[in-house]
């Protein structure tokens, strides 16, 4: 379940991601009404879009019965990856402490946020 170098998705599809890895899979409809919680869009649209993504390889289809399911097809983590990667390059230079000071600045984190950051530079410095 990795992404392919050549697929992308756009922020629209990762909204409509983010759903799916939430709940594992989900309808249309499903997926629809979680979306427009946080802002306004067409049925047809999120249907138009959850089918491009099923012919991108995106999601996968199980339509053995009349409400169609979708599932993820890419996972959570390898996306992030490739994500974060390549903004890494193209707007940091390829400097990930540019990125974190970046991140860290622009929102404070909690003290849990904190002390799972400072576990993880521990665990690096041990490598």
């Amino acid at each position: 379940m990795s992404i392919s170098k050549n697929v992308k998705p756009t922020e629209s599809e990762l909204e409509i991601l983010q759903i799916l890895w939430d709940k594992q899979q989900a309808t249309v409809r499903e997926v629809h009404e979680q979306l427009s919680l946080n802002k306004e869009s067409g049925y047809t649209t999120t249907l138009k879009l959850m089918q491009i993504m099923f012919e991108k390889g995106i999601v996968t289809r199980d339509d053995s019965s009349k409400t169609h399911i979708y599932r993820p097809n890419i996972s959570k983590d390898s996306t992030q990856k490739q994500l974060v990667g390549k903004m890494v390059d193209a707007l940091f230079g390829g400097s990930t402490s540019q990125l974190v000071m970046q991140a860290l600045g622009n929102t404070p984190p909690s003290k849990a946020e904190l002390d799972e950051i400072q576990q993880l530079l521990d665990n690096l410095k041990k490598q």
